[in-house]
């Protein structure tokens, strides 16, 4: 039999850090599968969890999402911090596309101007911005529960009545039974407050955590939060009953302090609240970029087009041969259609600025060396065309997706490159971007340990057999499921297994948060109208939208990174020019410097970009003995532990020196996988065999890749069937399609992007070519770079 039908209003998620304990999905799940047909989420001052909430509603489909904020709202002026005011708590809910505007506006004025111990606004700010926002009167903690809680009745009627007569109708009045005895003197006179204003009521549970059995983890998580053990007395607690509750578990409370019909009447006041809010549209399909100014005469698109052609012919020559121009014309027009002329524009003009400013930039970073675009726009300094580089590993024409330029700048002028670009477009439309970090199955031992007082070594002993693979802690629920001696704990030691069945419930929820190390949104429009604002300690203007919720509302992200090798190879060429007179210009210098390949065979890397990392690196490189840049670009893309531990290296190696053969399973790969002696490196390498042997188009290809990292089978069961399709139409066997098949999956698994690698390797190629020819001068701004980090 279905639960009561009933809508939770006020709420609490993971997005409320070391308080809340529901993740999104489990409620979205919890409600649909609980006759709840709408959910809000009111966190703690911050909207950190709305683009996900309506991203899953969405996913799962039958759950109308609902987005909301528990405010604190004071009566003084937010922006005087010199007394500590009352601060109450208020619940505002987004009733339509303007209230979840004003109320994007309300929590970046209390973050970026009314923080003092907590984000705040006041009456006067909330009035002026309350078009599209429904009002629940809040908690204990609002000013209604407190006056009433002092016995002030008549100063709370005053505050029911100010809310009443500035938001009519879209008021009601809360009412939360959480088994205290505040409850009841609080609801009683609420209900009264109620008859005698004619204020509707609406039952709320102030809920923290998913399910009732959830209750000992949410206290372990306010514990951590506090530095407490769960054993202190003199902390906060909850009663254990701020669970989310259905319609049918909301029915059996209030009932020894209320009427029925006053019960009755309340819960079905959360479907009319729920009613009376829209779906409200947040995604956007096409890009918010700034306005970038182009010249009389053009359009964004037709600058844009003149500036690369002007670009390729200082690249390649007045000449432009037919490969350059329709390379140059098919990313074009994958450009345009993607409305992405702009962002083009706009990362080449501060790549511009920087150079104008001899700030030094790296070649290129990631995916965007694959663009012939880019580097006829100077953005980056790799020719896509002379290293077989893909532009639909970038920008892939039949997946649509926001572009994504990384770019490395010296790491002690980059922020002259951020102020550029936040006077050019206006601070308000400039901000970094929140990251969040989660509690990982090593982090979650430790810290329930702490709480529960479980013995320091006994965690740590724990803690040390989960395996960390490609830096991610092996999930809790495979420790217990089939690691032979964690499973041997939990099973035999009563205080061990509460430990891991508490850390389990706790285990990737939201922690803190973090500031993206290199990641800027820049918008055509003030960010307060798309995006909720806050500050981190330092006092940055942070989003409060990851990364990837950003790219939802149509924010492109510019990744703006200091690379401090960029400032040991600027401070090298300068100290040889004071010394010697010389002017290195690395834009010119030979690619194929035998001294150059001879230090890195040697093994001699310190100080060499990529390269210095470990004694196992030095001998890597000693057996390899690169001979060109396409060596040193593998170099870099072999060196991870997942083709080191398949022999995906040593195979590498054997066949460059002819200790092993290089046989190809058809000729058709001997163009894709000759610079890789036979062996497959690249994603691209993965991309092209498709294209040649199977007829994908790149963008398919590209598809195809993604599909393989993934690895679901039901859809690699129909790429199998595309690409053994497509390469018996080319002459090649069946048994041969379904090998090159299996091969491109276990290699899929470890390959690289070539254009990452292949730009990196021109910077590690730069730091050899100094060390190699100038030492001394080298070396010296090696040591000169490694004092001034550790000063800082």
């Amino acid at each position: 039999m279905k639960p009561r039908p009933y809508v939770p209003l006020h709420l609490h998620t993971e997005y409320s850090l070391l308080d809340g304990a529901t993740q999104i999905y489990d409620l979205v799940k919890k409600a649909k599968d609980e006759n709840m047909p709408s959910v809000a989420i009111t966190d703690h001052g911050v909207m950190y969890g709305a683009i996900e909430l309506t991203k899953v509603c969405h996913e799962l489909g039958g759950v109308k999402p609902i987005i909301g904020i528990e405010a604190y709202i004071i009566d003084g002026d937010i922006e005087e911090k010199k007394t500590r005011e009352d601060i109450f708590h208020l619940t505002l809910l987004a009733q339509n596309s303007e209230g979840y505007r004003n109320l994007l506006f309300l929590n970046s004025r209390a973050h970026l101007a009314g923080y003092y111990y907590k984000p705040r606004i006041n009456k006067e700010i909330l009035t002026a911005h309350k078009n599209g926002i429904i009002v629940l009167s809040g908690c204990l903690g609002s000013q209604l529960a407190q006056n009433l809680l002092k016995n002030n009745y008549a100063e709370a009627f005053k505050v029911a009545l100010w809310y009443k007569e500035n938001f009519g109708s879209n008021y009601f009045l809360e009412i939360q039974d959480h088994g205290m005895i505040e409850d009841r003197i609080v609801n009683k006179q609420i209900v009264q407050i109620g008859k005698e204003l004619d204020i509707e009521i609406v039952a709320t549970n102030d809920s923290h955590f998913t399910n009732h059995d959830d209750a000992v983890a949410h206290d372990c998580l306010l514990s951590i939060q506090m530095g407490k053990l769960v054993t202190d007395c003199k902390r906060m607690k909850f009663t254990g009953s701020e669970f989310i509750k259905n319609g049918s578990q909301m029915s059996m409370l209030f009932k020894d302090h209320l009427d029925s019909e006053i019960i009755d009447q309340s819960i079905k006041n959360t479907l009319v609240i729920a009613d009376r809010i829209d779906s409200i549209k947040i995604f956007q399909d096409n890009p918010r970029l700034p306005n970038f100014e182009v010249p009389h005469g053009h359009t964004i698109e037709s600058y844009l087009n003149h500036k690369v052609f002007d670009g390729a012919r200082y690249r390649f020559g007045d000449q432009l041969n037919r490969s350059v121009i329709e390379r140059a014309e098919a990313e074009l027009k994958v450009i345009e259609d993607m409305n992405f002329a702009s962002y083009f524009l706009i990362v080449a003009d501060f790549i511009e600025f920087a150079k104008s400013q001899k700030i030094p930039v790296g070649p290129g970073r990631g995916s965007a060396a694959g663009s012939l675009i880019a580097y006829c726009l100077g953005i980056t300094d790799i020719d896509p065309l002379r290293y077989n580089l893909l532009f639909e590993r970038f920008l892939n024409p039949e997946r649509r997706s926001m572009p994504d330029i990384d770019t490395d700048f010296c790491i002690e002028r980059r922020d002259e490159v951020l102020k550029y670009v936040t006077q050019k477009y206006g601070k308000d439309k400039v901000a970094q971007i929140i990251t969040f970090n989660r509690m990982t199955s090593k982090a979650v031992i430790k810290d329930v340990s702490r709480v529960l007082e479980y013995p320091l070594a006994e965690a740590n002993k724990l803690a040390k057999l989960v395996p960390v693979v490609r830096g991610k802690p092996t999930p809790l629920y495979e420790m217990v499921a089939s690691h032979p001696e964690f499973k041997g704990i939990y099973d035999n030691s009563p205080e061990a297994k509460q430990v891991i069945t508490i850390a389990q419930k706790l285990e990737g929820i939201n922690k803190t948060y973090g500031v993206h190390a290199a990641g800027v949104v820049i918008s055509d429009v003030p960010l307060h109208e798309l995006v909720p604002l806050q500050k981190n300690n330092d006092g940055q203007i942070i989003t409060q939208y990851n990364m990837d919720d950003l790219a939802k509302v149509g924010l492109v992200k510019m990744d703006f990174l200091g690379l401090r090798n960029l400032t040991m190879i600027d401070k090298a060429i300068k100290i040889i020019k004071l010394t010697r007179d010389i002017d290195i210009d690395l834009a010119n210098i030979p690619i194929d410097d035998e001294k150059v390949y001879q230090t890195i065979s040697n093994g001699d890397l310190q100080g060499i970009f990529q390269l210095e990392t470990s004694q196992g690196m030095r001998q890597v490189a000693r057996d390899m003995k690169p001979s060109n840049i396409e060596d040193i670009s593998a170099l870099i893309a072999l060196y991870r532990p997942g083709p080191l531990d398949s022999g995906m290296i040593d195979k590498f190696i054997a066949c460059k020196h002819g200790k092993s053969a290089i046989t190809y399973q058809t000729p058709l790969l001997e163009s894709i996988l000759q610079d890789t002696y036979g062996q497959i490196v690249y994603q691209e390498q993965v991309m092209q065999i498709a294209q040649k042997l199977a007829n994908y188009s790149l963008g398919q290809a590209d598809l195809l890749r993604r599909a393989m990292g993934k690895k679901k089978p039901e859809e690699m069961e129909k790429q199998r069937e595309l690409f053994n399709s497509g390469c018996l139409s080319n002459g090649i066997s069946l048994n041969i399609a379904n090998q090159l098949f299996d091969m491109m999956v276990q290699f899929a698994e470890y390959c690289f992007n070539k254009s990452h690698s292949q730009a990196y390797a021109l910077v590690t190629y730069q730091t050899a070519y100094l060390k190699s020819h100038y030492p001394i001068e080298y070396m010296t701004a090696l040591l000169s770079s490694v004092a001034s980090d550790v000063s800082n």
